[in-house]
């Protein structure tokens, strides 16, 4: 059996490929838990810039889970919450990565597939591409913490809409309704998600660490402390600050070490 989780490397930035074509890129239980490794390791590594999630070939991102397995893996409500457990985890570790996180979607992003893609920082979807829940056919339910993170991104009108309805939606619906942040036709997804890869990638790792800290902050709706207030002028005291005021002001480009 091929590897379900393929991470590849170009200099400061990764792709994460989620292998698993025959079932449009279905996630398995093992594939859950390694994602979720994957995504906690890379987060460490301080040389990274920025991360790609993508589904591999071109006609899914992730269907969500694999359910040929439910039999043997959640057939009852302690195995579905033990499952839910790795998928939490999983999705969290994608939300909080220190690094920039970049959807790179293409046909089906639905379920498991659809929470993946909501997790990352930014989603470029093909102009075929489609979006949704039906988890209605299933008879089963979406955990909190899956919810959550659609819900980050919709109205609770438009989540309750796919949940009970169970539609799945086109690239433009999903624009509308902010689940994704920009389309392009479906030949130019790869070299688009590439493109904004890399103008992430060319900015200052320290200030959009901080940025992604900070707007995740901010919805959360108890009040800022000082020392929160205080932390957003904290990257003025880095080398990066230094080098980058420094470069602009002499018309070169900036070289940043995360320091």
């Amino acid at each position: 059996m091929s590897d379900p989780i393929l991470v590849q490397r170009d200099d400061a930035i990764v792709t994460i490929t989620l292998n698993n074509p025959e079932k449009r890129n279905a996630l398995t239980k093992p594939a859950w838990q390694k994602l979720g490794d994957v995504m906690e390791e890379l987060s460490a590594d301080n040389d990274l810039r920025c991360i790609i999630i993508r589904g591999a070939g071109d006609e899914a991102f992730a269907a969500g889970a694999d359910i040929s397995e439910f039999p043997e893996e959640r057939s009852s409500a302690a195995q579905a919450k033990a499952y839910g457990e790795i998928v939490t985890r999983t999705v969290k570790a994608i939300e909080e990565c220190r690094h920039p996180t970049v959807a790179m979607i293409k046909g089906a992003c639905t379920g498991g597939g659809l929470e993946i893609a909501c997790a990352c920082d930014m989603r470029i979807a093909g102009e075929s591409s489609r979006f949704g829940v039906p988890i209605n056919r299933l008879g089963h339910t979406l955990a909190y913490p899956e919810l959550d993170a659609i819900l980050r991104l919709v109205s609770p009108a438009v989540m309750l809409e796919l949940l009970l309805e169970g539609r799945v939606v086109d690239a433009d619906y999903a624009l509308r309704v902010g689940m994704i942040n920009r389309i392009v036709e479906d030949w130019e997804v790869e070299e688009e998600a590439k493109q904004c890869a890399e103008r992430i990638a060319k900015g200052a790792p320290l200030a959009a660490r901080l940025h992604k800290k900070m707007v995740s902050r901010l919805k959360r709706p108890e009040p800022l402390t000082q020392t929160e207030l205080d932390e957003a002028f904290s990257t003025c005291d880095s080398e990066d600050y230094q080098n980058g005021y420094r470069a602009f002001m002499e018309k070169k480009k900036p070289v940043f070490k995360a320091k």
